[in-house]
């Protein structure tokens, strides 16, 4: 019988520690926000992005930041220049901006990403142009010594992006 005990309560410390909730930025609670002037809608950890920044009066889009120097833009803007995704990612790349640069790009039919260095940071954006005369775009920042915590998250958040 004490062995039987022994075997029980070390199966039920094993099932507790693996029900006791860890919080890691693999499970922090999703937040979905949606821009009521352009329709841009993206999902993202708001346990990380916790500082939502006022939201500027022309109503474009929102910025949160996080307690560790990492920042989160989802936004939308007229298409007035009748970008592509091929001429945005030209374009970018031509960049001539001190401190900017692009290290990865790729483009879809409808959809452009960029990645790279901007002021020191490491740079991730996502495009969607919409048949609706709207960029959409979601745009994520951090420091290069928080590579390891947020790159997991950026494919999460980037794809979350689309239009209503």
């Amino acid at each position: 019988m004490l062995r039987l005990y022994h075997i029980g309560l070390s199966a039920l410390t094993t099932v507790l520690s693996l029900a006791t909730p860890v919080t890691t930025t693999a499970n922090a609670k999703p937040f979905t926000y949606v821009n009521a002037r352009f329709g841009t809608v993206c999902t993202f950890p708001d346990e990380i992005f916790t500082d939502r920044q006022p939201e500027p009066e022309n109503g474009d889009g929102q910025v949160w930041l996080s307690a560790d120097g990492a920042s989160l833009t989802c936004s939308g803007i007229l298409n007035v220049d009748d970008d592509t995704p091929k001429s945005f990612v030209a374009d970018e790349k031509a960049s001539k901006e001190p401190g900017y640069t692009v290290t990865y790009s790729k483009t879809g039919k409808n959809w452009a990403v960029l990645s790279g260095m901007k002021d020191g940071n490491i740079f991730y954006e996502r495009r969607l142009f919409g048949r609706d005369g709207v960029i959409r775009t979601v745009w994520i920042d951090y420091p290069p010594a928080l590579k390891a915590k947020y790159d997991p998250l950026v494919g999460a958040i980037a794809a979350s992006l689309k239009g209503q």
